[in-house]
C-alpha cells in the first residue's frame, strides 16, 4: 500500500512561486493500474516523480507499506528507487552507447547482482517483451516501440513493486501504443502501475482507476481506497529498503563504452594529454642512459681505483691541510710592511708534512671487523667485493738463450744491479698498470729509506681472485678485461700467465728479466746508457710459444738462506753457484707459463701490469711453506738473538753493543772490512764516536796502535797517505787487530753507525712469514660513488670506535675525480622535468574541460542512472572512471611514442656525441610511474566536473535534451 499524505510541492524561480502540488492525499493499492489524467501543468509528472523518489516533497509524507519517507536521505531514496520502483519514460531514456541487454542489466548491477545472474534475468525480461533476438543491438538500431519495450523490460527486471510510466505512448503510433498498453496492463496484474497520460481513451480502456489532477489538486478518483481496505493502519515508521551500489567495474564499463562511441575525440584528447608525458619520458630516458653510462664509468673507475688501505700510506688529508694552511698564511701576510730578509720555510714544512704524513695502518683488527657478517661496510660493497692482498717473498730465476743464470728482478745474478735500477724505475713509472699502490710504495721507500728485503720481483703480480678464491681463482673483472690469446687460465698453484698490454707489449727490461733476450745484451745496453751513449734496443717480435716454454724457477725467501758450520744462516740470493743448487732442490717451485693474456682493446680496467700473473693458490702455498721452513723454526726457537749473525736484538747495554760490533765486523768480507777501516781511520779525531773532545788523544793512540799492529807506524802520523799504500788484506788485518783491543766507546760508536741487529719480527718478515689476519693491503670495491661514500662513512664510524693505533688512514683517489658528476646530471634532469611538467598541468586542465563537456553531453544519462537507484557517488565514479581511462590512454600513448622516438633519438645522440656508449632507455619503473602520474593528474583535472555531475537533480536531468 502506497500512501500520499497531504503532500505539497512548489517551485521557486526568482520571486515567482509555482505550486505544483497543493496538499495532495492519495492511497494506491498494491496491484492496480492507476492512470493520472490532467492538463499540462496540473502536477501529474511532479506527483509521479515524488512517488518515484526523483523529486522531494516540501510538506506531508510518502508512506510505502508502513515505511515513512519523511526522514529519508539521498542514499535511502537511491535504495528505494533501485529496489521498489521501475520507470518507463515517454522518450525511453535508454543509454545510447550500451546494448539493450546492458541497458536492462543496469538496474541489477546497481543492486549488486552477480554478472551471471543479472545477464540471465535481463535476457528473460527481454524475452517477455518480445525482444529476445535483439539483445546485442544498440538502441538506435530499434524502432520506437521496441525501445519502449526495452524500457519496460528494464523497469521490470529488478522485480519492483511499483512501476511508474510517464506518457509511455506519447511518442508512439496508435498500433504500437496499443501493444505497449497491453503489456502494461499485463504487468499491473501483480503490482502497482501508475501511468501519467494525456490520452483519456487509453486511460479509460486499460486502467482500472482514473485519478484526475488539476492545478495541483485531485479533482476526481474513479476508485478511491475505502477505509475498510486499509484495515488497522499502524503509524508509519522510518526504515531503509536495502542498499544500492554500482560496482567500479560497471562505472568503468559505462565510461569505456561512452569513450568508444567517441573514438576520434578520445584519441585526440589522450594524445594531447600525452605530450607532457612524452617530454618527461624522453628526458628521463636520456637521463637514465647518461646515468647508466656514468654508473658503468663509476664501476670501471672504482674497479681501477678502489678504496685501498695499505700497511703504510700517506695521510693526504694531513698533507693537504698543511699545504692549505701555508697558502692561507701567505695570503694573509702579503709582506708589504717587511723591511728585512725573512727566510721562507714553506719547502721545509712541505717536506716535513710529507714525512710526517706517512702513516702505518694496523690492518689486523680492521680485517677482523670486515670479516664479521653484517658489518657496516659489507652492505655497500660492489660485485668485486673486498680483496685482501698479501706480499709473499720470493725470487724467480731462469736461464737465457746463452744459459746465463738470470734473476727475474735484476737480470744477471751477481751482475751490475745498480746499473739496472734507473732503467727499471723508468719502466715501472711508465707502466700501463693502474695500480697506484706500487708507485706509492716506491715513493714511500724514497722518503723513509726503508727497503723491503726479499720482496717478490716487480714483474710478478697476483691475479685478482673471485669472491671465493678457492673456487674462483680468477676474478670476473680480469676475465672481462683481458683476452686469452694463447693457452688457458691457471688452474694450479704452479701455473702462471704472461700479461701483455693492449698493444701486445711489455717493458723491454722485463723481456730481459724473463730471459727471453740474452742478459749480456742487457748489461751492454745498461753500460752504454749509463755512459751517456745512444743505445740500440732489440724490439723484434717474440713468439708466444717461446715465452710459454721459458723455464721459471721460484725460490721462497726462506729457502735462500743456507745454514753454515757456525750454526748461523747466510743469505745466498746473490751467489750464482748456490742459487743453481737451490733451483734443483725440492723446495724450488717450477713455474709453468700456461697462457698469454692481453688487455682488451675496450677495457677500462686493467689492474694487471705487463709481466707475470700468478694466483692466490701460489700465495697460499708460499705462506704455508714459510711457516713450516727450517729457518723460521730456528728463529722462533730463539727470540732474542738474530740467527743470521748471532747478535742480540735491540741490545740495551753498551757491552752487548760492543760485542755485536766485533761480531758484525768479523762477519764482513775482507773488502768491506777494509772499506770500513779506511773510513774510520781518515776521520778527524773523535770522529769514531768518541764521547768528547778530551778523548781525541786516546783515539789518536788507538789509531797508532792499529797502524803499529799492521806494521806501518806512518799511519799514525799521516793516515790517508799510509792507508793509500796498503792492500785490502793489510788494512782489514790491521782493523781486526785494532778492534780486538779497542775501547768500548769506540765499538759502541761503530755499532751505532754501522750495525743493525734487526728485529725478531723483521727477520720473520724477511723470511716470508705472513699472517693471514694481517694483509699487506685491503681493497674495497664499490659499484657507485654513492656506495663508496657510504663505505667511507662506515670506515669513519669504525675509526670513531677504534683505538688510536688501530684507526685507518687512506687516500680516496677516485673521489677526487668524479664524486659530483652524478649529482650534476640528476640536478639537470630535475630542472628539465620541472619545465616539462608545466605541460602536464595544462593537459590536466584541458582534460577537466573535456570532462565538463562530457557531463553536459551525458546529463540525461545521469538522470537515467539516478532513476535506477545510482547514488551521487556512483555518478561521480562513472565520470572519474572516464577521466581515469583518458589518463591511462594518455600515459600509454606517451610511453609508446617515447619508446618509438628513442630509436632515432639514440642514433642522433651517437652521431653528435661521437660514442655509442650512451643509450637513452626508459626504465620500466619510470614508465609505470609516468602512467600512474598521468592517471592521477587527469583524475584531479576531472574532479570538479565529476562533482558537478553528481549534484545533478535526477528529475531535471531526465528532462534535458
Amino acid at each position: 500500500m502506497l500512501q500520499i499524505k497531504d503532500i505539497s510541492k512548489q517551485y521557486k524561480t526568482g520571486d515567482f512561486v509555482q505550486k505544483a502540488l497543493d496538499h495532495v492525499s492519495l492511497t494506491l493499492r498494491d496491484n492496480e493500474f492507476v492512470a493520472i489524467l490532467g492538463p499540462s501543468g496540473s502536477g501529474k509528472t511532479t506527483l509521479l516523480n515524488i512517488i518515484g523518489g526523483l523529486d522531494r516533497y516540501d510538506d506531508g509524507d510518502l508512506v510505502i507499506n508502513g515505511t515513512s519517507t519523511s526522514k529519508y536521505k539521498d542514499r535511502d531514496w537511491d535504495s528505494y528507487r533501485n529496489h521498489t520502483v521501475g520507470f518507463v519514460f515517454q522518450s525511453y531514456n535508454l543509454i545510447p552507447h550500451q546494448t539493450i541487454l546492458s541497458n536492462v542489466e543496469l538496474a541489477l548491477t546497481i543492486s549488486g547482482v552477480s554478472r551471471k545472474s543479472r545477464r540471465q534475468r535481463a535476457v528473460e525480461a527481454l524475452k517477455k517483451v518480445g525482444l529476445g533476438e535483439h539483445i546485442n543491438k544498440k538502441p538506435n538500431q530499434l524502432s520506437g516501440g521496441q525501445m519502449q519495450r526495452v524500457a519496460i523490460a528494464r523497469a521490470l527486471v529488478n522485480d519492483p513493486s511499483i512501476v511508474l510510466a510517464d506518457e509511455p505512448t506519447g511518442a508512439l503510433d496508435s498500433e504500437t501504443s496499443v501493444q505497449i498498453m497491453d503489456l502494461l496492463k499485463e504487468v499491473a496484474q501483480d503490482r502497482l502501475v501508475v501511468m501519467v497520460t494525456h490520452n483519456p481513451e487509453l486511460a479509460h480502456q486499460y486502467a482500472n482507476r482514473i485519478v484526475e489532477l488539476k492545478d495541483g489538486v485531485i479533482r476526481g478518483d474513479s476508485r478511491p481506497v475505502e477505509a475498510e481496505e486499509t484495515g488497522d493502519e499502524k503509524p508509519a515508521v522510518h526504515r531503509t529498503m536495502g542498499k544500492a551500489s554500482m560496482s567500479f567495474a560497471t562505472a568503468v564499463a559505462l565510461s569505456f563504452n561512452n569513450l568508444k562511441s567517441k573514438k576520434a575525440r578520445t584519441i585526440l584528447t589522450s594524445f594531447a594529454g600525452s605530450i607532457g608525458i612524452i617530454g618527461i619520458a624522453l628526458i628521463l630516458s636520456v637521463s637514465t642512459g647518461v646515468n647508466r653510462y656514468i654508473a658503468d664509468i663509476q664501476k670501471e673507475t672504482l674497479t681501477s681505483y678502489p678504496i685501498e688501505i695499505n700497511e703504510q700510506t700517506f695521510d693526504m688529508n694531513k698533507i693537504m691541510d698543511t699545504a692549505q694552511a701555508s697558502a692561507d698564511a701567505r695570503k694573509n701576510d702579503s709582506g708589504k710592511h717587511r723591511t728585512g730578509i725573512y727566510p721562507d720555510d714553506s719547502s721545509i714544512k712541505g717536506a716535513s708534512s710529507m714525512t710526517s704524513g706517512i702513516t702505518t695502518n694496523n690492518l689486523s683488527p680492521f680485517k677482523k671487523f670486515l670479516d664479521k657478517p653484517g658489518n657496516d661496510v659489507c652492505k655497500y660493497v660492489g660485485d668485486v667485493g673486498i680483496q685482501y692482498s698479501y706480499a709473499p717473498k720470493f725470487s724467480v730465476f731462469t736461464h737465457d738463450s746463452k744459459d746465463t743464470l738470470v734473476d727475474v728482478d735484476g737480470v744477471k745474478v751477481g751482475g751490475p744491479q745498480g746499473m739496472q735500477s734507473a732503467a727499471s724505475t723508468i719502466a715501472g713509472l711508465n707502466s700501463s698498470s693502474g695500480d697506484i699502490s706500487s708507485l706509492q710504495s716506491k715513493q714511500m721507500a724514497m722518503l723513509t729509506g726503508k727497503t723491503d728485503a726479499n720482496k717478490a720481483p716487480d714483474a710478478f703480480a697476483e691475479i685478482m681472485p673471485g669472491e671465493h678464491a678457492d673456487k674462483q681463482p680468477i676474478s670476473s673483472v680480469i676475465r672481462d678485461n683481458y683476452r686469452m690469446v694463447k693457452g688457458h687460465w691457471p688452474k694450479a698453484s704452479d701455473q702462471v700467465v704472461l700479461v701483455l698490454d693492449k698493444n701486445n707489449q711489455m717493458p723491454l727490461t722485463q723481456v730481459y728479466e724473463l730471459g727471453l733476450l740474452p742478459a749480456a745484451d742487457y748489461n751492454d745496453m745498461m753500460n752504454r746508457l749509463n755512459s751517456g751513449e745512444k743505445v740500440k734496443t732489440d724490439t723484434k717480435r717474440i713468439d708466444y710459444s717461446k715465452a710459454m716454454n721459458q723455464s721459471l724457477t721460484l725460490l721462497p725467501a726462506a729457502d735462500q738462506y743456507v745454514k753454515g758450520s757456525d750454526g748461523r744462516y747466510k743469505y745466498v740470493g746473490n751467489d750464482a753457484d748456490q742459487i743453481g743448487k737451490l733451483m734443483d732442490s725440492g723446495s724450488a717451485v717450477k713455474l709453468k707459463v700456461v697462457g698469454v693474456i692481453r688487455a682488451d682493446a675496450n677495457a677500462k680496467t686493467t689492474p694487471l701490469a705487463p709481466g707475470i700473473g700468478y694466483t692466490r693458490m701460489l700465495t697460499n702455498q708460499l705462506i704455508d711453506h714459510a711457516k713450516s721452513s727450517e729457518i723460521v723454526a730456528a728463529q722462533q726457537a730463539d727470540r732474542t738473538h738474530n740467527i743470521l749473525n748471532g747478535m742480540t736484538f735491540a741490545p740495551s747495554d753498551d757491552a752487548t753493543k760492543a760485542a755485536n760490533a766485533k761480531a758484525y765486523v768479523a762477519s764482513l768480507p775482507v773488502s768491506d772490512q777494509a772499506n770500513m777501516a779506511k773510513t774510520l781511520m781518515t776521520q778527524a779525531p773523535g770522529g769514531m764516536g768518541a764521547a768528547s773532545a778530551n778523548q781525541s788523544a786516546d783515539v789518536t793512540k788507538q789509531r797508532a796502535a792499529a797502524a803499529a799492529a799492521a806494521g806501518n807506524a806512518a799511519v799514525a802520523s799521516n793516515p790517508q797517505e799510509a792507508i793509500a799504500g796498503m792492500g785490502e788484506q793489510q788494512v782489514a788485518q790491521a782493523f781486526s787487530n785494532y778492534l780486538a783491543t779497542a775501547p768500548e766507546n769506540v765499538l759502541v760508536s761503530i755499532y751505532n753507525q754501522y750495525v743493525s741487529t734487526g728485529t725478531y719480527s723483521g727477520n720473520l718478515a724477511d723470511f716470508g712469514v705472513i699472517g693471514r689476519d694481517a694483509p699487506s693491503s685491503i681493497k674495497i670495491y664499490a659499484d657507485s660513488f654513492d656506495a663508496k661514500n657510504d663505505i667511507e662513512d662506515a670506515i669513519k664510524r669504525y675509526n670513531d670506535g677504534a683505538k688510536k693505533k688501530d684507526r685507518i688512514v687512506y687516500t680516496d683517489y677516485a673521489g677526487l675525480m668524479m664524486n659530483s658528476v652524478t649529482t650534476i646530471i640528476n640536478v639537470i634532469t630535475y630542472v628539465l622535468i620541472a619545465f616539462v611538467a608545466v605541460s602536464l598541468v595544462v593537459s590536466s586542465i584541458m582534460i577537466g574541460i573535456i570532462t565538463y563537456i562530457s557531463v553536459l553531453e551525458r546529463t540525461k544519462e545521469i538522470g537515467i542512472l539516478r532513476a535506477m537507484g545510482a547514488s551521487k557517488h556512483n555518478v561521480s565514479t562513472v565520470f572519474n572512471a572516464e577521466t581515469g581511462i583518458i589518463g591511462l590512454c594518455a600515459g600509454v600513448i606517451g610511453i609508446v611514442v617515447t619508446l618509438i622516438l628513442i630509436v632515432p633519438g639514440n642514433a642522433v645522440m651517437h652521431h653528435f656525441m661521437g660514442t655509442d656508449q650512451v643509450n637513452a632507455a626508459l626504465p620500466l619503473t619510470g614508465a609505470i610511474v609516468l602512467i600512474v602520474l598521468s592517471v592521477v593528474l587527469t583524475l584531479i583535472g576531472g574532479l570538479i566536473p565529476s562533482r558537478k555531475a553528481a549534484k545533478q537533480d535526477p528529475a531535471t536531468a531526465l528532462r534535458t535534451e
